[in-house]
């Protein structure tokens, strides 16, 4: 059925000739048409609607042949010419440099306040924990958290560091410090930049499919969001800042590329350097540059050529690079969990590997259901009327329970780092507290498997119970009107779970190794299974099992480890979680949001099977108001605007006359407005009663009649259209692929209707067996 897809020049608008002298031919005076000069606004957008991508693609073609051929004509504009050419890689350079300065900031800053909740250092407030005993030379190795310059809230106001009056005020000063931290956070948001909070993901991904959300990317949101992001993950609540810092990366993008015309007037080219700047987000979140590619290509872009891959590429590096330099961590490394692992992995591993992706793929599903449910709750009750206190009532619980467990109590990112760990001979963790052969003498990197001594067995009972907690409180946390990343929360839950099997696989081994599965390649005194490689799995498990990625989510882990070696068990436990996810729903957590939120996104990854018609779907119905059109040359300016005014489309068909019906274009609203408010301006005679005309000669009027209106620069002489009985499986692969706005339906020429994005998503969800009006905006 494509041969019934009229496509013409689809991709191109018309070059517009020298526009014919109206005023001699009417004998009326000189009379200019005001539009070949540009005028402001043009080609812009309403906000919470969507670009015409056919044609931001056409006016960049445009514009960029203008500069060529101006080029040839001297050294100036040949510069000119080569200063635009190298713009983009400008702008690149800039976000890189920004995002990863921006995120080293958070890091330190989360490092310090975090550690401020439990006490404070002596020699300089500003350092924490870890700084603060750094510089001490009282620290010893064995003691090395411990130092006189540190001291805990409870030696501080009472000179007390053991015993229960400690405890009760160390642990209410905790919580005291977590709601006031969450309390400012949320307070920013609602006051300053309500668009701050969330992950940010869905709507960046909306937006990069070419939706217009002004202000989500704007400077004030990015100033909050980067303040309120310390404030959260310092309270220790249970959330990230990958996520959020990915919006972060992409208002800075969108900051930079309203410097540079060739970005700021035109949403096609921004949606490019978003595209780059979300690779970079996610390269200083995880300090994986190639991973922040792949990320940005297979979760949040919709149209990713290969110069924006390039792009991408450098905004990632320089971004990593910038992080690197500031060194936020002290290690040398981009991130803290970065672990190295001294023994392979072994084939018969592959099933616990891969049971720990059903499980992930389980509470990926699991995450999924039940956070929708309390978000669609928020939104359909009381409870979204009291954001602050719902911030403020989740913080608390977190604090009371999350203080008595020592994993909970730590911020996740650390949590994650001690997961990861492989067990040295120097580790003081509870969880590398093993019963030692006094007799080994062995290498430290090489210790063999060795019998659980009770600090395993204590740790493994307070990581289960911290398990049960963060899979629960995270469903709650996750959507609250504060920043809230997704990652992190989902690798502790799949490091908490990972680690515990890892370590009975280990005990297994230990305990068991004459069985048939161990006695090949786990003798007695060697180093056969690494728990911190199974925390590693698990992690990557939820987290593909929440968000649906595959193949950016194995890069990212692998370049957290430093290590080829074990990218077979994450592609393992990464398809498998996928699957199983997959089996209950196609949406990750994302799509999932976007659906619940109403945006106008339409996903590659669905499929359309249904065989209905475009004659279907198009309006006007059987039974409703035939469609508003736009004559070629029998309407006044006065009947134009009243159209307008009783109608809230976003443009009007332009046909012959309204007996033929026979399509010659298309207006869009928002540019007819424009040249009518321009024309009572700068054009003298133009009146309400004046004839409004598309096409190239002006209609024949009678002697000392107004001057017309020439509006044929602002028609799209070539819309896009497609017969009556294209189906529409045909016509969603044409939104799909091509971004548009509305599609024409026309029979022979004469137009029938019209198709808009709204429609084929009303149409979609209907199919779905879902409710159509949950499509909120135009």
């Amino acid at each position: 059925m494509f041969s019934s897809i009229s496509l013409h020049n689809g991709v191109h608008f018309e070059r517009y000739p020298n526009m014919v002298n109206a005023g001699e031919m009417n004998g009326s005076g000189n009379l200019m048409d005001f539009l070949d000069e540009p005028f402001p606004d043009v080609g812009t957008y309403e906000d919470f609607h969507t670009i015409d991508w056919l044609r931001e693609k056409s006016r960049d073609t445009d514009r960029h042949r203008k500069i060529t051929n101006k080029s040839k004509e001297s050294i100036w504009e040949f510069i000119k010419s080569l200063l635009d050419a190298w713009s983009g890689w400008v702008v690149m350079l800039l976000i890189g440099l920004l995002a990863g300065t921006l995120a080293g900031v958070i890091d330190l800053a989360v490092d310090w306040m975090t550690d401020l909740k439990e006490g404070v250092c002596l020699s300089a407030f500003w350092y924490s924990h870890e700084q603060c005993c750094w510089t001490s030379n009282e620290t010893t190795f064995d003691d090395r958290d411990k130092c006189p310059q540190w001291q805990k809230w409870s030696e501080l106001l009472v000179n007390q560091s053991e015993g229960a009056s400690a405890y009760i005020l160390n642990y209410f000063l905790y919580i005291l410090w977590a709601l006031c931290f969450a309390f400012l956070a949320v307070s920013l948001v609602r006051v300053f930049a309500p668009y701050a909070c969330g992950s940010g993901i869905p709507e960046i991904k909306t937006i990069l499919s070419g939706f217009i959300i002004r202000g989500y990317l704007g400077k004030w949101t990015l100033l909050i969001k980067t303040v309120t992001l310390v404030l959260v993950v310092s309270s220790g609540l249970s959330l990230g800042k990958e996520g959020p810092l990915v919006h972060v990366a992409c208002c800075c993008g969108n900051f930079f590329s309203s410097l540079f015309s060739k970005y700021s007037k035109n949403e096609g080219k921004r949606r490019e350097v978003l595209s780059a700047a979300a690779a970079a987000g996610v390269s200083v979140a995880f300090g994986a540059p190639i991973g922040g590619v792949l990320f940005s290509l297979e979760e949040v872009s919709y149209y990713f050529p290969l110069k924006t891959l390039w792009r991408s590429f450098f905004a990632a590096l320089v971004a990593a690079f910038t992080l690197r330099s500031i060194n936020p961590f002290g290690n040398s490394r981009l991130v803290l969990f970065y672990v190295e692992y001294h023994t392979p992995w072994y084939m018969a591993e592959l099933f616990p590997f891969i049971l720990l992706g059903v499980f992930g793929g389980l509470w990926g599903t699991l995450f999924i259901r039940c956070n929708i449910a309390w978000c669609r709750r928020r939104k359909t009750t009381r409870l979204g009327k009291y954001p602050v206190l719902e911030v403020i009532v989740i913080t608390a619980i977190t604090a009371i329970i999350a203080y008595p467990n020592p994993y909970t109590r730590r911020s996740t990112s650390e949590l994650i780092s001690e997961l990861f760990n492989d067990c040295g001979a120097l580790e003081s963790s509870q969880l590398c507290d093993y019963i030692n052969d006094p007799n080994m003498t062995r290498p430290v990197d090489d210790i063999p498997d060795r019998p659980a001594g009770p600090g395993v067995y204590t740790a493994m009972w307070q990581l289960a119970l911290a398990l049960v907690f963060k899979i629960v409180i995270t469903i709650f946390t996750f959507g609250m009107k504060i920043p809230s990343g997704l990652f992190i929360p989902s690798m502790a839950v799949g490091a908490m779970a990972g680690r515990m099997v890892g370590i009975g696989v280990e005990q297994l081994a230990y305990h068991h190794h004459d069985w048939i599965i161990f006695r090949n390649w786990c003798r007695p005194g060697a180093d056969c299974v690494t728990p911190g490689l199974y925390a590693m799995v698990g992690a990557a498990a939820c987290l593909g099992g929440v968000t649906r990625m595959t193949v950016s989510l194995v890069v990212i882990m692998f370049e957290l480890t430093g290590g080829l070696e074990y990218i077979v068990p994450l592609m393992a436990a990464a398809v498998t979680s996928k699957w199983v996810a997959d089996a209950f729903g196609k949406e990750g957590i994302y799509e999932a949001h976007i659906h619940l939120n109403g945006y106008p996104f339409l996903d590659v990854k669905d499929e359309f099977t249904h065989r209905t018609l475009a004659t279907d779907v198009m309006r006007p119905r059987r039974g409703e108001a035939p469609l508003s059109v736009l004559t070629q040359d029998s309407m006044t300016v006065e009947d134009v605007e009243t159209l307008i005014k009783e109608t809230d489309y976003n443009g009007f068909p332009v046909v012959v006359s309204k007996d033929s019906e026979r399509l010659i274009g298309f207006a869009q609203r928002r540019e007819l407005i424009l040249a009518i408010k321009n024309a009572r301006q700068r054009q003298d005679g133009v009146v309400s009663n004046s004839i409004v005309y598309f096409t190239e000669d002006p209609p024949e009027l009678p002697p000392n009649s107004p001057h017309p209106l020439k509006l044929r620069r602002i028609l799209n002489l070539s819309p896009f259209t497609v017969t009556d009985h294209t189906p529409m499986e045909t016509v969603v692969d044409i939104f799909r692929k091509l971004g548009l706005r509305q599609c024409l339906v026309t029979r022979s020429g004469r137009l029938l209707g019209i198709i808009t994005k709204k429609d084929v998503l009303r149409h979609m969800a209907q199919m779905a067996n879902q409710d159509p009006e949950s499509i909120m905006f135009n």
